[in-house]
């Protein structure tokens, strides 16, 4: 008879606990190489959270300035360095609204932050309408008037086909944000109403001259571009006018030429000669 091998119940008993012990073991492991994956991936988290974003803040703020058209985007750019803002914490809006605001040529702006180092300048520049001289240092300058009567700058060479120059308007000198004054402030609004038209009216005309007279009133000389012919004109100035000028222009310079300025003051005509 062949040999029969015999366990006991003390050998079921010590395998199962080496067996349970080896898979104690291994959820060990397990949670060990968890946990270190854990922990390199906030490692990275955090190395990517402080190069995009900690590192950037602390940096120089980009400037990024758009709705500009006259002003380049350095010139903007360039007005904000004196507030000596070291990064993108340290950036104040309202304080760069404020300089920017104070620029002659910029009618409105709005400066907004975005995380982690943009800076984003929205600027609107004045629109001229009009434009006239002023005496800068003993020389005389163009400035420009927008619809509002405000005097800016020239960066351009003005067209003069929709933009006409006005001159003998009571300016001594030029300031930043100074506005005409207030009682020649609805001829430009006129100017402005009649350049929104699709016909180029101020074509014609080369120059509007203003004459002040007594007790806050004032009179029109218009010179056409293309006549020697003066026109005397009260301070209506709207697109009937305009047609009915160049109607009496045609018809003077037909049957006279040797007149020099028509008068188109109290509803009549009459004409000087040379």
């Amino acid at each position: 008879m062949s040999d029969l091998s015999l366990f006991t119940d003390n050998d079921y008993y010590e395998n199962d606990e080496e067996f349970l012990q080896e898979e104690k073991n291994s959820e060990r492991k397990f949670v060990f190489v968890k946990v270190v994956f854990g922990v390199l991936c906030l490692i990275l988290a955090a190395e990517v959270a402080v190069y995009k974003f900690i590192m950037p803040s602390l940096s120089s703020p980009k400037v990024t300035v758009s709705g500009q058209s006259y002003y380049s985007a350095e010139e903007i750019a360039s007005r904000l360095l004196t507030m000596n803002s070291r990064n993108w914490f340290d950036f104040d809006t309202a304080q760069a609204a404020s300089i920017l605001s104070s620029e002659a040529g910029i009618e409105t702006v709005s400066v907004e932050k975005k995380f982690p180092d943009r800076i984003y300048v929205n600027i609107v520049e004045r629109k001229p309408v009009a434009v006239t001289f002023v005496e800068d240092g003993g020389h005389t300058m163009p400035v420009q008037i927008d619809r509002n009567g405000v005097l800016f700058p020239v960066k351009e060479t003005p067209d003069t086909n929709s933009m006409p120059i006005v001159s003998g308007i009571p300016v001594e000198y030029m300031a930043d944000g100074m506005r005409i004054p207030s009682k020649y402030r609805p001829l430009i609004e006129q100017i402005n109403s009649i350049r929104e038209l699709p016909q180029k009216y101020f074509a014609g005309i080369s120059e509007i001259c203003v004459l002040p007279k007594e007790y806050g009133n004032y009179e029109l000389v218009l010179i056409p571009s293309q006549s020697k012919i003066r026109v005397l004109t009260d301070r209506t100035l709207n697109e009937e006018a305009l047609k009915y000028m160049m109607v009496v222009l045609d018809v003077v310079s037909i049957l006279d030429e040797s007149v020099s300025e028509v008068d188109l003051r109290y509803g009549s005509v009459s004409c000087r000669s040379r």
